[in-house]
């Protein structure tokens, strides 16, 4: 760069690749991390932070897909197609089907039998992602 000369701005397609790289190796990785305090707060500027696009579709979607069993595949949301054992961190249990409309902020709702085997459904306590200790697909 001469005295005279102008630092190269990027072009528009360089801002792009460069805003798809940091949500694909910044983001991401850290909604799959982060505690859930950390996420709600981000909810609440999630349009600053990812541009205009639905919370629930990636900022949750991306959480919550740090456990397998809830990722559904090219579709964003809790995958509700399969019964699922939820283990939170109290040693609590709960088996049934996520309900992606009732899972809201980070809080998992699930559709369980009770009592077992007796064809009645009720919708559970909101369980926190942090509760969370493991989620098997039944």
């Amino acid at each position: 760069m001469t005295e005279n000369s102008q630092p190269i701005a990027p072009t528009f397609a360089d801002l792009v690749a460069s805003r798809q790289q940091w949500i694909e190796e910044t983001l991401k990785p850290w909604c799959l991390a982060a505690p859930w305090k950390e996420l709600f707060q981000a909810e609440q500027d999630w349009a600053n932070i990812a541009g205009q696009v639905d919370a629930q579709g990636t900022l949750w979607a991306w959480a919550w897909s740090r456990f397998e069993a809830l990722a559904h595949e090219g579709l964003p949301g809790i995958d509700e197609t399969h019964p699922l054992r939820v283990t939170t961190r109290g040693g609590r249990v709960l088996e049934g089907y996520p309900d992606n409309r009732e899972s809201r902020h980070g809080k998992l709702k699930l559709l369980c039998e009770v009592p077992p085997g007796s064809g009645d459904y009720e919708l559970s306590d909101a369980i926190s992602i942090d509760e969370v200790m493991t989620i098997v697909r039944l």
